[in-house]
């Protein structure tokens, strides 16, 4: 099964890709994770990679894209992958089209703005330890105090309210483009491509629940395929 899985910060998306890509037994794959695997093999394009990244600059779309053709040609990747957040623009989209890479399922926890910005901002960490809480899902014993040692807890800079709404905005800008290249693929000429099923999953919920509701989609999505594919 191959799978994209895309969502907003604070969406839940990392928890749920975990138990996808253990579930189906396939490699949960990220822009980082395919970095960091190109420059440990010392590839070409990792060694390009690398030196972009040095100097402080964004990895360009076709650098990301000829990543994706790397990592995906190996072994792991035989029976299927799942993109964690990639692709994220209209260019690495295509990219995989024309390279003829099939997806079966574009996957999309779907939060809205104010309740990501009630998740996350309210995040409180004891930095020396790492120890999350959150002030109304997983709150302190003390406010603002850490249950181990009394310290004091503080509040990421990237977790603040308006930092939060600056992250959601731009992860709508780039993704609200990539969601409807998917949902309209049928009115768009893609070739021989096969036209992926797009799925939106309430992310409102408990972790079991949008686990469940993502599993239960993609298991149907696995039987109808098979179904398909089976002599009559």
């Amino acid at each position: 099964m191959r799978v994209i899985l895309l969502g907003g910060p604070g969406a839940g998306k990392g928890t749920q890709a975990g138990f996808i890509a253990k579930r189906y037994g396939i490699p949960q794959i990220s822009t980082g994770d395919m970095l960091r695997a190109a420059v440990e093999l010392g590839s070409e394009i990792g060694k390009e990679a690398k030196s972009v990244i040095d100097a402080g600059h964004l990895v360009p779309d076709e650098l990301i894209s000829d990543l994706v053709k790397e990592r995906i040609a190996r072994a792991d990747c035989a029976h299927g992958f799942l993109f964690d957040g990639f692709p994220r623009t209209i260019p690495q989209a295509q990219a995989l089209t024309r390279a003829g890479t099939n997806i079966d399922c574009v996957v999309e926890i779907f939060v809205d703005t104010a309740e990501i910005v009630r998740r996350v901002s309210g995040r409180r960490v004891h930095l020396p330890s790492g120890r999350t809480y959150h002030v109304a899902f997983n709150p302190p014993k003390i406010g603002g105090k850490d249950d181990v040692t009394g310290e004091a807890l503080v509040q990421r800079k990237d977790d603040r309210a308006q930092i939060v709404r600056n992250r959601i905005r731009i992860y709508h800008e780039q993704t609200a483009a990539v969601i409807e290249y998917y949902s309209n693929w049928n009115n768009e000429d893609n070739g021989s491509s096969i036209a992926p099923r797009y799925i939106q999953i309430n992310g409102i919920a408990s972790v079991d629940d949008v686990r469940d509701a993502i599993v239960h989609r993609l298991d149907d999505l696995g039987a109808n395929e098979e179904g398909r594919s089976s002599p009559r």
